[in-house]
């Protein structure tokens, strides 16, 4: 008879629960990287648009112009503001999702644990079981002679 572990259905839904809250973790910290990849071009272009309302500004321009200039920089900053609300969001969902993956891990863990530890005392029962049928062996065949 082999190694029975009654909990292994269990284990299995918690590697399973584990590698889900993993995943999501990974979705998020991805979706950070690309909100701040975004901003980091938004800032950038952000910086351009200042750069060329002060070149423009030294020289003669039509109000038009210059309304125009500033009302695309308006707009710019404030997709950076709302780009850097979503950030705030995600890193707190970050958050959150690391603190499921950690319970999820930590709950794995322990029955990992208690698998391996099953598994230990399984295996030196029967290694004690095959010492003791050798011994007996042994003790036999000395007795006949």
């Amino acid at each position: 008879m082999g190694f029975r572990f009654s909990l292994l259905t269990v284990l299995r839904f918690r590697e399973s629960v584990e590698k889900r809250e993993e995943l999501a973790l990974q979705t998020t910290q991805l979706k950070i990287a690309r909100v701040r990849r975004a901003d980091e071009e938004l800032a950038a272009k952000i910086a351009h648009k200042y750069a060329s309302l002060e070149l423009a500004m030294q020289r003669p321009l039509q109000a038009q112009l210059l309304q125009l200039m500033l009302s695309e920089l308006n707009e710019v900053v404030e997709e950076r503001q709302t780009l850097l609300l979503s950030l705030d969001i995600l890193q707190q969902k970050r958050k959150e999702q690391l603190n499921s993956y950690r319970i999820a891990h930590s709950e794995r863990q322990m029955l990992t644990d208690i698998f391996t530890q099953q598994r230990n005392a399984y295996e030196q029962k029967q290694l004690r079981a095959q010492q003791k049928m050798i011994d007996d062996i042994f003790a036999a065949r000395s007795y006949r002679n």
